[in-house]
């Protein structure tokens, strides 16, 4: 008995390294990680309502436009307007801008495009803004722009010694011009741009009729969408924004965000709004917002397609949607104040404005995709006391891509790899939203994307302008690894674990993660 010794009862703690991962796991995950999910996944069920309400709200305008024929620009006499326009011989000046930077594939057939609109050549000026920094480059669209002035036409050829404010910058300065003073509308098309010659009969006119126009917007027709796969859903994408979202912010309030080219503006109405601003990468969008709180009402004519290029490489896509994306979510925490405080546009126009153009189109929609369907969803499979809403999770993003896919019929087979392209996607949108919102690096960030011209030239282009190939370091993208790495682990969780199929899903999911990322 002397030598029993009382001691204290020992907890036992694992001495391997994954042992005590998985002691700590077991402590924390009740605690602590569920209720941090659950209050997680109610905040993106509540996202999902929010982004599926307006989903099924714009269908429903939609619908209603086409079935009864309700489309603002078709209630023009468009005929009729051109007919006393030419009776009258009363043509507006029209100035068209062509800003471009370095488009040495594509600068001949915008310059081409917009020298050979039919207008009157004595009412037409067509001024290219080169902010090119290659000379050489510089000396060959000169000699373009020279080339159609010998032919008749007034084209002014512009440049800067400077990028300052970049796009807004160079059409700002080109607005200052002298020769602009007497124009009365401006066209803008983006260097790779090609409208048809009948563009200026089928816009200005409206803006003739109706005094109280501001803006009148064409959609885009995409040259090279069969190029390849990522080029096939980028136009599924598009199509569903011009067809459905222009159409119903044009039916509906008169507004919607100018596409930054193909449009046609009221000289007036810019300066009005304050003229062009650099403050963030959405210059385009910023000013259709200042205008529209000054008054102005906007019009998307759907049925007159303008030819364009789409980003045909991953890098230049990615630069692209950071901008598309970041620059939006900057813009919104810029304005809502403004809009808020502005007394000349009524309540629903406002609200319009701030929660369903801002808040659902251009944050909601990319945090609902990344972080619920690729965050909190798999995460919940890994904690089986987390139960997911089925109607939530199936019914809803159904039903979403569904009212998304239908815009593109052609290419409703590629639906699955759309969704995926998509929530890949969507971590750089997610990323690059939370960057403006915060106002954090990268928020002005301009690359300019990149285009290789038409589809006839494409091929060849690849083929004599193949730029040398990357460091392995440029062609990995840690981020998508990553997530291709976690939904690879849920996914062989769920098939050893799991009472359902969302296995599936993910395995295909981290599939695509895993293409993007090498």
């Amino acid at each position: 008995m002397r030598n029993l010794v009382l001691r204290e009862p020992e907890v036992e703690v694992p001495d391997d390294v994954t042992s005590s991962l998985s002691y700590a796991w077991q402590r924390i995950r009740v605690p602590v990680i569920v209720p941090l999910l659950y209050v997680a996944l109610y905040i993106c069920v509540a996202m999902s309502i929010m982004l599926f309400v307006e989903r099924v709200y714009m269908t429903l305008v939609i619908i209603y436009v086409k079935v009864m024929g309700k489309k603002r620009y078709t209630k023009y006499k468009l005929e009729a307007i051109k007919e006393d326009l030419e009776h009258s011989r009363s043509y507006p000046m029209v100035l068209i801008q062509i800003p471009m930077y370095n488009e040495r594939e594509v600068y001949k057939l915008s310059i081409g495009a917009a020298c050979g609109l039919t207008w009157p050549s004595d009412r037409l000026i067509v001024q290219v803004l080169d902010d090119s920094t290659n000379e050489v480059l510089r000396a060959l669209v000169e000699l373009e722009c020279r080339k159609w002035t010998e032919q008749g036409v007034n084209v002014q050829y512009e440049t800067r010694n400077n990028r300052n404010g970049y796009k807004a910058g160079a059409l700002r300065e080109g607005l200052e011009k002298q020769y602009v003073k007497d124009c009365e509308f401006v066209v803008i098309f983006d260097a790779d741009f090609q409208p048809e010659e009948d563009f200026l009969w089928r816009t200005i006119p409206f803006l003739l009729e109706n005094p109280e126009l501001g803006l009148v917007q064409a959609r885009w027709k995409f040259v090279n969408a069969d190029e390849c796969l990522m080029t096939r859903l980028q136009e599924m994408s598009l199509d569903y924004h011009f067809t459905v979202e222009q159409e119903v912010g044009s039916s509906t309030c008169s507004f919607f965000g100018f596409n930054g080219t193909a449009g046609v503006w009221r000289i007036q109405a810019i300066n009005d709004a304050g003229g062009w601003k650099d403050r963030t990468t959405v210059e385009d969008m910023d000013l259709a917002v200042r205008a529209s709180l000054k008054g102005w009402k906007f019009l998307f004519v759907g049925d007159l397609g303008v030819k364009n290029e789409l980003p045909s490489t991953f890098k230049a896509y990615r630069y692209q949607q950071h901008r598309w994306s970041c620059g939006p979510a900057n813009l919104f925490r810029k304005m809502t104040k403004e809009i808020i405080l502005c007394e000349r546009v009524s309540f629903w126009k406002k609200f319009h404005v701030i929660y369903a153009f801002f808040f659902v189109r251009k944050i909601i929609a990319h945090w609902v995709t990344f972080f619920f369907y690729c965050i909190v969803i798999p995460a919940s499979i890994l904690i089986p006391e987390v139960h997911l809403p089925k109607p939530v999770v199936v019914y809803l993003p159904a039903t979403i891509t569904i009212l998304n896919a239908v815009c593109t019929p052609r290419s409703l087979h590629l639906l699955v790899f759309w969704i995926l392209f998509e929530n890949v996607m969507s971590l750089h949108r997610s990323k690059a939203t939370i960057i403006g919102l915060l106002e954090a690096n990268r928020v002005n960030e301009w690359v300019v994307t990149e285009k290789l011209g038409n589809t006839t030239k494409q091929k060849h282009n690849a083929k004599t302008l193949k730029k040398p190939r990357s460091r392995i370091g440029e062609r990995i993208h840690v981020l998508e690894l990553i997530m291709g790495m976690f939904m690879l682990h849920c996914a062989i969780y769920n098939m050893l674990f799991g009472e359902n199929h969302l296995f599936i899903y993910l395995l295909l999911q981290a599939g695509a993660f895993f293409i993007i990322g090498f």
